[in-house]
């Protein structure tokens, strides 16, 4: 995989948005997969940027979702389908007639999860997946020794992530649902091209197994190295712990131009 090491977050948000940009003159009607949390919002801030001032149109592109709620009605604000209409589609002036996500409030859970794979094959796949990164070395909510063939499946949250997720639920842990459904790492990997941001000093060490670790289920971002087309673009910060770190300056520095990410 390609490791490129920034300056710090708004510069990582700047160069995936472009990578976006790019995919999106070369193909308009590109589907763009998403993640929710604070660390993709440079992303979506510079994209919408590059919307704005007509660097790119996002008229036909298309949208869609990593995870979602299960049981949290989809007008819920904290459910992830409200987050990414208030912090992508919105910003990016798209209606909600160019995204897709899973049902996380239907009966037949299992069979959402089904029906949401499918739908991302029907419409011929994802081009750009972005991601994030736990500081366990969890994407989307595969956590540590999820199988790296997993397919879009219902998921049961840890304590410990309901309790980080209490401050979007006034604090309520109770408020916070038990389960969630997530694309698996199997369906991840089908996307044409991975971009995964990470930053701050507190995903170093996840960074570093994701990168540099053997590939092991206790590290689910490591199935990225399995990937013809990933990219992990990561802060001084977050490449802390990399071995290699000046040996991936000097590749990115010394790459074609054209090349992009």
């Amino acid at each position: 995989m390609e490791v490129v090491i920034v300056p710090d977050a708004k510069a990582g948000g700047e160069l995936i948005a472009e990578a976006m940009a790019k995919l999106l003159r070369r193909k308009p009607d590109a589907l763009l997969g998403v993640a929710t949390g604070s660390t993709p919002l440079p992303v979506y801030e510079a994209l919408a940027a590059k919307v704005r001032s007509g660097a790119v149109d996002v008229g036909r592109a298309r949208i869609a979702q990593l995870d979602e709620y299960v049981g949290l009605p989809a007008e819920h604000p904290e459910s992830y389908r409200s987050v990414l209409r208030r912090e992508v589609l919105e910003p990016l002036g798209m209606g909600m007639d160019q995204f897709t996500g899973p049902d996380g409030t239907a009966e037949d859970v299992q069979g959402a999860c089904e029906a949401y794979d499918k739908a991302l094959a029907d419409a011929g796949g994802v081009d750009l997946q972005l991601l994030g990164i736990g500081t366990d070395g969890h994407i989307g909510f595969n956590e540590p020794c999820s199988s790296l063939a997993s397919r879009t499946r219902i998921k049961t949250l840890t304590e410990q992530t309901r309790i980080d997720n209490a401050r979007f639920f006034d604090g309520d842990i109770d408020q916070v649902p038990h389960h969630v459904i997530t694309q698996g790492i199997g369906t991840i990997l089908e996307a044409r091209h991975l971009v995964l941001l990470a930053t701050g000093e507190g995903k170093a060490d996840a960074v570093a197994a994701t990168v540099e670790g053997p590939i092991a289920a206790v590290c689910p971002a490591s199935a990225l190295q399995l990937h013809p087309h990933a990219t992990v673009v990561v802060d001084e910060a977050a490449a802390s712990k990399l071995k290699l770190a000046d040996y991936f300056r000097h590749t990115y520095v010394n790459k074609p131009e054209w090349q992009g990410i």
